[in-house]
């Protein structure tokens, strides 16, 4: 299937700091575009992968599973780390679960975290009915757009494929044992107003992870797609002083052209 318009993954070749972005499930690259472009304009090397089975048809999405996206993150990853000294990972919701696996099995490779809005876990009856709901009905209603900022829209299903939202559970269940593993530097910036990810998972998440240099942000303004609400322009921000701190020849390479 083509890639709908605007869903399209996203690379630039920028100096020897790196930053890979992961965008969450049921979304696409759209919902982080912004983030990275302003990333390119500053002069770092950028990666917005599009994860298997997002970007065309819900279809598509149902029948891949965490093993899938997870393996497209890491692979950029490596190839980020074969041509940069620093490499940051940043995610918004799902994509912020893949972010601290990255974190938790390749250890000082990558040098910190960026999270928005990062998930943690299925809550409510969700959770114990997916197992036998998946096989009795295909979809849900979406979980798109969640943007308080009037006019901005995320492109993203308007149906969650039930198949890969089971193995999604079972995803964060795995990383869950696996958080006390994450040691690096960690930003994480999350909305009180959340209709997709309550602010427990911001919280649980950091009770359990084993970084010792943590800063955490409200973003008062925004709901769940944070990266293209009210709060974009402090997400940026945060996050490339956040690199500068970390990787000192931050700004002093200058702004790299291309995309």
């Amino acid at each position: 299937m083509p890639v709908l318009p605007g869903a399209e993954p996203y690379r630039h070749e920028g100096g020897e700091v790196g930053v890979l972005l992961c965008h969450g499930f049921t979304g696409s690259p759209q919902s982080l575009r912004p983030w990275a472009e302003y990333l390119a304009g500053q002069g770092l090397t950028v990666s917005l992968p599009l994860l298997p089975g997002h970007g065309t048809r819900w279809e598509d999405l149902q029948v891949t599973g965490w093993q899938d996206w997870y393996a497209e993150v890491e692979r950029e990853l490596r190839g980020l780390l074969e041509r940069c000294t620093d490499v940051f990972v940043f995610g918004l919701s799902m994509g912020g679960a893949l972010a601290l696996r990255l974190a938790s099995k390749h250890g000082d490779e990558v040098r910190g975290l960026v999270l928005v809005n990062p998930a943690n876990k299925v809550h409510g009856l969700a959770a114990y009915a997916l197992p036998f709901a998946r096989h009795l009905v295909p979809t849900t209603p979406g979980i798109a757009s969640d943007i308080a900022l009037e006019g901005s829209k995320e492109l993203a299903y308007d149906r969650v494929p039930l198949h890969a939202a089971h193995s999604l559970r079972r995803f964060f269940q795995r990383l869950d044992r696996e958080l006390p593993q994450v040691t690096q530097p960690l930003l994480v910036l999350h909305s009180p107003q959340d209709h997709v990810v309550p602010p427990a998972d911001s919280a649980r998440i950091l009770s359990r992870v084993s970084s010792a240099d943590v800063t955490e942000t409200i973003l008062e303004q925004s709901y769940h797609v944070a990266t293209l609400d009210h709060d974009a322009d402090r997400i940026f921000e945060e996050s490339y002083a956040f690199i500068g701190r970390l990787a000192p020849s931050v700004g002093k390479e200058g702004t790299a052209t291309g995309g």
